[in-house]
């Protein structure tokens, strides 16, 4: 197959955007005056004006399926009915995907869980009413060690980053202390939730949302994590305002493996250094692999076929 210096020049540019959505985006910035709660929860669905009559802004709600086995969360996922119920007396609602847990952990499959995980959590986001412009959350419900980060959870994040980005999305992460610490690090995300599990009872200063070990309430029957809200924007969206027309992204050849990138110099403006050679693309300084171009081409494509 014939590939066009045009094509793989697009494919690093749309990778290298998306890996520094994260550093060019306004930050959703924390830890400062709590804004109020909100909550979150799986084992059913609250009434809207039970949770207003508790006080909170709204919820932060699963973009994901109940995994096998866990029949109990009836609360799963949100639904358009939900987010207009919530909606009509004020109450606002963000996305949260995580299908998995432990030994199912969506991350365990490092870029090529998100190829699988990503469209869903896109499609259930927009049947829920859900608009562009907004974050998805992605979950690390875990105490990861610095290598599962490295070799797991950091490629899972950054392809599933790709795809929401591509798609119109920012992303949120949800992880511990030290996940969140390496995502600000690495660029990964505008938004972030942080538990406790493995946080040293420490909050990270780039806390958007904190869910506190064990502060729950029940509301209108059902159990509730309740979450501290620390910046104005958590990432919250009311079904059928702020929608964004998703870009329509066309298909990208794939990159073969057996031929090598030829030698481009690109333009510089910042005098770092961008070129394409056999060893992948750099752009301004920032280099990425030819496998990640690869990486990139398929989770693109995987993502605009999701959306029709």
């Amino acid at each position: 197959m014939s590939l066009s210096r045009r094509s793989l020049i697009k494919a690093g540019a749309l990778a290298l955007t998306a890996g520094a959505i994260g550093s060019q985006a306004p930050a959703a910035l924390a830890v400062g005056p709590a804004v109020g709660t909100i909550i979150d929860f799986s084992a059913g669905v609250p009434s809207a004006r039970a949770i207003k009559t508790a006080g909170h802004l709204g919820a932060i709600r699963y973009v994901s399926q109940r995994r096998p086995g866990a029949d109990w969360m009836k609360g799963k996922p949100v639904t358009l009915a939900e987010t207009k119920a919530n909606a009509s007396v004020g109450l606002k609602t963000a996305s949260i995907y995580q299908f998995g847990r432990a030994e199912t952990a969506d991350w365990l499959n490092g870029a090529a869980g998100a190829a699988v995980h990503a469209p869903q959590a896109i499609a259930i986001h927009k049947a829920a009413g859900g608009p562009t412009g907004r974050p998805i959350y992605i979950a690390i419900d875990d105490n990861p060690t610095r290598a599962q980060y490295e070799n797991q959870i950091r490629p899972y994040l950054k392809a599933f980053s790709t795809a929401l980005s591509a798609a119109g999305y920012q992303t949120g992460v949800y992880g511990n202390y030290n996940v969140i610490d390496w995502c600000v690090n690495d660029r990964i995300g505008q938004f972030y939730w942080m538990h406790d599990w493995g946080s040293g009872g420490k909050i990270h200063p780039r806390t958007t949302i904190h869910q506190k070990a064990k502060n729950q309430a029940t509301i209108d029957g059902v159990t509730c994590d309740i979450n501290t809200v620390y910046a104005n924007d958590w990432g919250q969206w009311t079904p059928g305002q702020g929608a964004v027309t998703p870009p329509k992204v066309k298909d990208i050849p794939s990159v073969p493996d057996n031929i090598p990138l030829p030698k481009i110099t690109l333009p510089d403006p910042t005098g770092r250094g961008s070129s394409v050679s056999s060893d992948g693309i750099t752009i301004a300084g920032s280099s990425i692999s030819n496998d990640q171009v690869r990486g990139a081409v398929d989770i693109l494509n995987t993502v605009r076929k999701s959306m029709g």
